[in-house]
């Protein structure tokens, strides 16, 4: 089974520019979207091993990464 791809380039395709731009001209973005990056790949990871959506490791990474792309696309505008 394949897991969703959550990138910012996936989900935020208007923004491709924009991403590129901040994550060389602003430190926080930069450092937040590779967090983003490095979390979502583990939920990749995880989902495509089929793990329980209710583990709380799990969960937590989840939400991680949400709150982690809304303050991502807060700054894309």
């Amino acid at each position: 089974m394949s897991a969703p791809n959550h990138s910012l380039y996936h989900d935020f395709p208007e923004h491709r520019d924009r991403i590129q731009q901040l994550k060389l001209s602003d430190e926080d973005f930069a450092r937040m979207a590779t967090e983003y990056h490095q979390i979502d790949h583990s939920i990749r990871g995880l989902e495509s091993r089929g793990v329980p959506t209710s583990n709380d490791n799990f969960e937590q990474l989840k939400r991680r990464r949400l709150q982690l792309k809304d303050r991502l696309f807060q700054m894309l505008q």
